[in-house]
């Protein structure tokens, strides 16, 4: 075990408290960049502003303990009152900034959010009627019809931040929502001990180079614990400074590489594609100092980061993790002897893993732990993991089993102890009994020149369960035809075993993906007739 050692001591930290500190220690250094308004925050700045909100959410009558909701898109007003609503003891839940009316009322309801910090252009359109705990609304930039301003919550006030009344293991810091690829999205309460831990293990010896000299570009939604937990908190915590896009453009990002010297992107798989696209075509900048990326939120293709690095000349670590376990339990290495970049890496100090499958026994199957090389589903345990699903007993009983979390990801564990996904245990295809994983369907057709991305997914069949059915989006100049559905069937058939083969092309203008790059194969399979 490689990693052995935290980055400090996370016990009773609170996430604002950490802020704070830096905020003090790095006073005059440039916190925040905001690439949407062009505002640029000093630590200095960004402290006080922290805490005149926490202030103004306490002189709106928010209680500890009670949940606020930040629809939002990244901005340093998101950033802010992320960490005012912790250091007035109140529970943040974040919400998608992109989300219709039926997924805000779910969320806003389900959490119990009684204030909500937005802007007009998100809630246009939204009834935000009969939610019973909803008292107040906030707009940040453009005045919503009867919200109040959020420049208001600003305002000198004598109210004062409460003490907290728990320890930080009991005290939530943040309650995101799942991704919800698997029915409704379910609130994950994370504690500030989990968010402060798994910044702390990032950060350890051995796992993150993360520091105060660092400028680091996010466009990542920050609603996203990705976003949040491994971007956002890490790097204020550090001293970096953190540059914020309000989405992914590639043309904005050239430029912002050159103007702020980034040394640092964190990435997804798609958005790593479409840099290598404009480096192919010349539209990224060679005199860059971007010293390495990480990848994460969904498994690479094997091919992508030697293709990324040749192009750049960037090297990619990749990480694993999920939000309920803050997120990060997996990261990779930039050096030359364990350079991995098509695996997840070594697990983060105080990750215990197992890698468990079925096997037969006399009285039948069971679970055990399976050999190096065989896929398994992981199982994990450490203090990042999440107190468990809000409102969701049953849901937080099935995946947290004696303290272990079983993520139903399926994994391979090499004797260097380098971690591999193989694919999500519910996203398997089975053909005739074999198992087909879809990621590794897909990472072939990513190889040939004419895909841009696809998905896989499986339809049913009566003589064999399930085949695998290609969804492909084609890049430019190429085009969707039954000779190319034939050329792209060739070639995976030259590449992989008959039962892996996909039976079926289908082309289409852009693969379904949630916000943070994972495939929607729920929309895939709404597709196949």
């Amino acid at each position: 075990m490689l990693r052995t050692q935290l980055y400090a001591d996370p016990d009773n930290i609170f996430v604002h408290d950490a802020i704070l500190a830096s905020c003090r220690r790095y006073a005059e250094k440039t916190a925040l960049v905001d690439a949407s308004c062009g505002r640029r925050l000093s630590y200095a700045e960004y402290g006080e502003t922290v805490q005149a909100l926490a202030r103004g959410l306490v002189a709106a009558g928010v209680k500890p303990g009670e949940v606020i909701a930040i629809f939002l898109a990244n901005s340093w007003e998101f950033c802010a009152a992320y960490h005012a609503a912790t250091l007035a003891g109140v529970v943040p839940t974040l919400l998608n900034p992109t989300y219709r009316e039926r997924e805000v009322r779910h969320q806003l309801s389900n959490s119990g959010a009684v204030l909500l910090i937005t802007d007009r252009t998100n809630i246009d359109g939204i009834n935000l009627a009969g939610l019973p705990n909803l008292r107040r609304v906030y707009c940040t930039r453009e005045q919503g019809c009867g919200a109040e301003n959020f420049s208001e919550l600003s305002k000198p006030v004598s109210a004062t931040v409460p003490l907290p009344g728990v320890s930080s293991q009991k005290t939530l810091a943040a309650l995101p929502y799942s991704s919800g690829t698997t029915g409704m999205p379910k609130g994950v309460m994370l504690s500030h001990h989990n968010l402060v831990a798994n910044v702390y293990q990032l950060l350890g010896p051995g796992a993150v180079m993360m520091t105060a000299a660092d400028n680091i570009l996010c466009f990542l939604p920050l609603y996203h614990i990705y976003g949040l937990n491994v971007m956002l908190n890490p790097a204020l915590m550090t001293g970096a400074t953190l540059v914020l896009m309000p989405r992914f453009n590639v043309q904005q990002l050239a430029s912002l590489l050159i103007e702020e010297a980034i040394s640092m992107i964190p990435l997804v798989p798609p958005a790593m594609n479409a840099l290598c696209l404009a480096a192919e075509a010349g539209e990224f900048p060679k005199n860059h100092s971007v010293q390495w990326v990480k990848s994460g939120a969904a498994p690479l293709a094997p091919d992508l980061p030697r293709r990324f690095t040749s192009l750049t000349g960037i090297p990619v670590r990749q990480g694993y993790g999920m939000t309920e376990a803050s997120p990060v339990t997996h990261v990779g290495y930039l050096e030359p002897e364990l350079y991995r970049p098509d695996s997840i890496g070594h697990p983060l100090v105080q990750t215990e893993c197992r890698v468990m499958g079925q096997e037969m026994t006399g009285s039948g199957e069971s679970v055990a732990e399976v050999p190096e090389g065989v896929p398994g589903e992981l199982v994990m345990r450490g203090p990042q993991f999440m107190r468990g699903y809000w409102k969701e007993p049953e849901a937080t009983a099935a995946v947290l089993r004696d303290g272990w979390y079983w993520s139903g990801d399926i994994v391979t564990r090499d004797p260097e102890g380098f971690y591999r996904v193989v694919d999500r245990l519910k996203e398997m295809i089975k053909y005739k009994g074999f198992p087909v994983a879809p990621a590794e369907v897909e990472a072939v057709l990513l190889e040939h020149p004419a895909v841009r991305e696809c998905g896989v997914v499986g339809r049913r069949d009566v003589a064999a369960g399930e085949i695998p059915v290609a969804f492909v989006a084609l890049r430019e100049g190429f085009m969707n035809c039954k000779k190319m559905e034939e050329e792209l069937c060739t070639f995976v058939a030259e590449r992989l075993t008959r039962y892996k083969q996909p039976r079926e092309v289908h082309f289409v203008e852009v693969v379904p993906k949630t916000a943070s790059g994972k495939i929607l194969r729920r929309e895939l399979r709404q597709l196949i007739r």
